[in-house]
């Protein structure tokens, strides 16, 4: 399992895979950051922009970091 912070704030999620990282973030995204969810300027480049940024953070990720903010 990583452990990897929201790109947007200091919440973190776990997930073994990147999908699995995405998932257990989305709830979050959708409560605390709204806003970037539902903005509909971004376009489906921004979206496989961040798609590959984000992966590239979770790869980088060696290991489980201990947080009290970890998503469950």
């Amino acid at each position: 399992m990583k452990t990897l912070k929201c790109d947007l704030c200091e919440v973190s999620a776990e997930g073994a895979t990147f999908e699995e990282w995405m998932e257990a973030l989305h709830p979050h995204y959708e409560k605390t950051h709204a806003e970037v969810m539902n903005d509909l300027n971004h376009t489906k480049e921004d979206t496989e922009k961040w798609m590959i940024e984000n992966n590239a953070r979770f790869d980088a990720v060696s290991h489980v970091h201990k947080n009290s903010n970890i998503l469950l």
